[in-house]
């Protein structure tokens, strides 16, 4: 008799081979494709992080012979980095080119009847300049830059705008030997000091005519109090609220000028020393925005003040202290546009730092020790130009992207100006131009990890124990309607979901605060003792409903329960809460109550998550081996014994996998969170506050961040740490899923 392989082809099992060995290549590129695409994404977003780490960088240009044997007393710079300005004492100004020192155009800014004796700026941000003369008067310039295209090349037209021409700005009697103002909408702040080291204090008036539009000042005369230091530094703040005056010593008062009394004096805020080692001080001056004080001594001290409230006042705070290696900074020079500066040694050192991210960026020896000579950065931040005394010009392209990034400023508490306190705190842009940003991660993944935790708190148990009934308990004809129908829960977009969250279920959790917590409560106590009751049936009533059908009588009971609780809404609150929960909430308990808040995140997220768990879990128990389960209930076992000794064991690691798959749903959702909460970031572990994830703070900012940006490369490095994350979660879960495999797999 022939064998049954005498009837096969010859060519069968050559094409099986075939067969096995291409479902394995195709396997195992896909798999590999898979891997290669991570990684891809992996190094895109390092690629794209990466520079937010980096030094800055000082590219040198020829040194010039600028004007033998004469430095200017102010230096500044244009936009584009190409036409200077400069003057000298006695009141002569020159604009000259940046490249080569070349004049353009020597002004003369002397007045008629009085030489100039003093030059005072604004700030290094505003292109207004003081000029005060030896008979105590004032006169106010703001050189301006007017760009061109003639026969399509860039031509830059220097010129000096005179301010306040009409208007007689008298500060006293005597030679002006130093001045400071501050100018706004309201009025314009002066402080001379004179040769006899007394100080006039004048605040002119702006007041508009309500008919021709001329704007008339009226001088207000101020005065400080007995005891005031002879400074040899003054500042006026931005808002023209605070006087700073600092001495030689490096001792300090700060004055209020909004508090001055009927005859003008002015009350001292706060005074004390600025540096902890007490140096003398050795440079001095305001920070973009003019809330900050920067200060240097002959100790090496580098420091940075602001005023913070205290006890119903204010006083000068220290913020933090600078490394600057011993080096004797004599110049500081702060940024147009950013919260950082340079700083010029007294050795020859040139050092950049950033306030916020308290990071020095660079620091080298470039300059000729010991020289004396001044220096100015341009208003973007990329130049740099010195003029010492001996007549050279020096200049420096500056590569400084991302000063504003550390490691302390992401994570860490951060003292931020006009703020009383470090903080945790996210915000990325403001409506002005002074702004500081603010970068902090922690508030985003704090959120991240609350909104997981709330969505994982509501979803877990319900897909869990729906996973064990439904696999273990219920009837197969029942089984094969109700699982494809949870199952396609999951089809639902999250949109659809964060939509119906944001504008309906937010609003009706809000009105039915009380009936949405009775239920929690409520639900579970219900269904048992529901349970409970049932068994305490006669047989003859509970075998009317077969074996694994008793979830279709639970499901009325389930209705039942969700109309009484919200139907006893109103007389809830009414009774224990004067009629109004989220009020009591709020005053009795102090919890502050916002609408779109982490319950109404855990319900929608808990059904997008739901879906996925259950479907898992589901599939883990159910494809546990029937003989293992009849084994033990051979052996005398109950069902629940049963489930809980051998099935749930058997199956657990497929159910850490569900719960891990979950959690990676919850941490990555963005839809839901970016549309069912006020998306504040804020570190509140209150379930009725709101919260902004990682993911969702990308969606929100990434479409108007500007390429390249500080802002831009952080919410990529937001999206490399969610990735981490991700990556981290997930290798954990593998390795304790492989773990409970080996444990139970010889069940």
């Amino acid at each position: 008799m022939s064998s049954f392989n005498d009837h096969i082809p010859s060519w069968v099992p050559g094409w099986r081979r075939f067969k096995d060995r291409a479902a394995t290549a195709s396997i195992s590129i896909g798999g590999s494709g898979v891997l290669v695409a991570i990684l891809l994404i992996f190094f895109y977003l390092l690629y794209e992080v990466l520079p937010l780490f980096g030094s800055a960088q000082l590219d040198s240009a020829d040194a010039i012979v600028w004007q033998p044997g004469e430095m200017p007393d102010y230096l500044a710079v244009e936009e584009q980095g190409e036409v200077g300005f400069s003057l000298q004492a006695g009141g002569r100004g020159r604009f000259f080119s940046v490249d080569d020192g070349a004049l353009i155009e020597a002004v003369d800014l002397t007045a008629s009847e009085s030489i100039v004796t003093a030059i005072g700026v604004e700030s290094s941000a505003n292109r207004l300049v003081a000029l005060g003369h030896a008979d105590g008067s004032l006169r106010l310039l703001r050189h301006e830059y007017r760009l061109s295209y003639p026969d399509g090349e860039r031509l830059i037209t220097p010129r000096i705008d005179w301010l306040y021409e009409d208007v007689d700005l008298q500060l006293g009697s005597g030679e002006i030997a130093a001045v400071v103002v501050r100018d706004g909408e309201d009025a314009l702040v002066a402080v001379a000091k004179f040769a006899d080291r007394s100080l006039g204090i004048t605040r002119f008036v702006k007041e508009e005519d309500f008919l021709s539009g001329d704007i008339s000042l009226e001088p207000e005369t101020l005065r400080l109090p007995a005891g005031a230091i002879d400074p040899v530094h003054m500042f006026v703040g931005s808002a023209q609220r605070w006087l700073y005056l600092v001495s030689a010593a490096g001792a300090y008062q700060v004055y209020d000028l909004a508090s001055a009394n009927l005859d003008g004096a002015l009350s001292l805020t706060d005074g004390g020393k600025l540096f902890a080692r007490n140096g003398k001080v050795t440079t001095a001056d305001m920070l973009l925005g003019g809330l900050s004080l920067l200060a240097a001594s002959d100790r090496g001290e580098l420091v940075q003040h602001f005023m913070v409230r205290e006890d119903g006042g204010h006083r000068l705070q220290k913020i933090r202290q600078f490394d600057t290696q011993d080096a004797v900074i004599t110049q500081v020079l702060p940024e147009h546009r950013r919260k950082g500066f340079l700083a010029v040694g007294r050795g020859g050192e040139l050092q950049i730092y950033h306030t916020t991210a308290q990071r020095r960026l660079l620091s080298e020896s470039l300059l000729p020790a010991g020289q004396r000579g001044i220096a100015t950065i341009g208003p973007r931040g990329d130049a740099l130009v010195y003029v010492g005394d001996d007549g050279i010009q020096r200049q420096w392209a500056i590569d400084n992207e991302h000063p504003d990034i550390s490691w302390s400023a992401l994570w860490s508490k951060v003292w931020y100006e006009s703020y009383d306190e470090p903080t945790y705190t996210w915000q990325s842009s403001a409506s002005n131009n002074d702004f500081e940003p603010k970068y902090s991660f922690s508030p985003l993944a704090f959120g991240t990890l609350k909104a997981a935790f709330y969505t994982m708190l509501i979803a877990a148990p319900m897909a869990i124990c729906g996973a064990i009934y439904t696999a273990y308990f219920m009837a197969p004809a029942l089984r094969r309607k109700v699982k494809p129908m949870i199952e396609l829960m999951e089809a639902l977009p999250t949109v659809i979901l964060g939509f119906l969250a944001g504008l309906w279920l937010a609003p009706f959790v809000e009105d039915n605060l009380t009936g949405v917590l009775t239920v929690m409560l409520v639900f579970p106590f219900g269904i048992l003792a529901f349970a409970f009751a049932w068994s305490q049936l006669p047989l003859r009533f509970r075998s009317i409903v077969p074996d694994g059908w008793h979830a279709a009588v639970l499901v009325p009971v389930a209705i039942a329960l969700f109309w009484l609780c919200f139907a006893a809404n109103d007389a809830l609150e009414l009774i224990f809460f004067g009629g109004d929960m989220r009020r009591w909430i709020t005053t009795e308990l102090g919890i502050s109550f916002d609408q779109r808040n982490s319950l109404v995140v855990g319900i929608a997220m808990g059904m997008a998550v739901i879906p996925t768990i259950f479907s898992i879990a589901e599939d883990a128990i159910f494809s546990v081996p029937r003989n293992l389960s009849y084994g033990s209930l051979a052996l005398g076992a109950t069902a629940w014994q049963t489930l809980v000794g051998v099935v749930l064991p058997t199956a657990s690691p497929g159910i850490f996998s569900g719960l891990m798959i979950g959690l990676g749903r919850a941490v990555g959702e963005t839809m839901i969170v970016l549309m069912a909460t006020g998306n504040t970031p804020i570190m509140d572990a209150n379930i009725f506050e709101g919260m902004r994830t990682l993911s969702a703070n990308i969606a929100v900012e990434i479409p108007e961040a500007e390429v390249d940006s500080s802002h831009y490369r952080v919410l990529f490095l937001a999206a490399f740490v969610l990735f981490l994350f991700t990556f981290v979660v997930n290798t954990i879960a593998e390795i304790v899923r492989q773990r409970l495999r080996v444990k139970y797999g010889s069940l």
